[in-house]
C-alpha cells in the first residue's frame, strides 16, 4: 500500500483546533478491536461471553484511563456508570457524557480512541455484533502518535 498523508483536524468543544499530520493510512486488518488494546498495561475490557454472533464486553475506565485508537464492529453500548468522555474519530474530537442507565446502537467503526476526562469511573456493558465488521481504511486513520502506542 502506497502511504498517503492525510491531515485531520480535531479539537475539544471550546478549544481551538489541533491538525494531526498522518504519515501513512492503516490497513483494516492492522486495526486492533476494543479487546485487545492496553492502557498503562492493563486492558480496560473483558469478555464476558463470545460466540460466532456477537462478542460481550464489560470495559471499565477510571479517570484518566485512554482506551488506544481501536475499531469495532457494529455494537450496542449500554452505560452502567457515567461521566465525561472524550471521543477521537475520522469525524474529530468531542466531549461526550455518558449517562448510567443509557443506551445506544452504533454502526461499525473504523477506528477511534475513547478517553475518561472526568472525575467518575466509567463502564460499559458493549455487544459487539461480530456479523457487522467495521469497513476497510481508506482515508481513516489514527491521529500521529496515538497508534500503535502502549502507556
Amino acid at each position: 500500500m502506497k502511504a498517503k498523508r492525510i491531515v485531520m483536524l480535531g479539537g475539544v468543544a471550546g478549544a481551538s483546533f489541533a491538525v494531526f499530520v498522518a504519515p501513512s493510512a492503516t490497513r483494516a486488518e492492522d486495526m486492533p478491536d476494543a479487546l485487545s488494546v492496553e492502557w498503562q498495561g492493563k486492558r480496560p475490557c473483558d469478555k464476558l461471553f463470545e460466540d460466532t454472533q456477537v462478542r460481550v464486553l464489560r470495559c471499565t475506565f477510571p479517570p484518566g484511563t485512554v482506551h488506544l485508537c481501536h475499531s469495532h464492529p457494529a455494537y450496542l453500548n449500554y452505560v452502567l456508570s457515567g461521566g465525561q468522555a472524550q471521543v477521537q474519530d475520522e469525524k474529530g474530537t468531542r466531549k461526550i457524557d455518558p449517562v448510567a442507565g443509557s443506551v445506544a446502537d452504533i454502526p461499525p467503526i473504523p477506528w477511534h480512541e475513547f478517553a475518561n476526562i472526568g472525575e467518575t469511573t466509567l463502564q460499559f456493558l458493549i455487544i459487539e455484533k461480530k456479523y457487522q465488521a467495521p469497513p476497510a481504511l481508506t482515508q481513516a486513520v489514527c491521529p500521529q502518535g496515538t497508534w500503535p502506542r502502549t502507556k
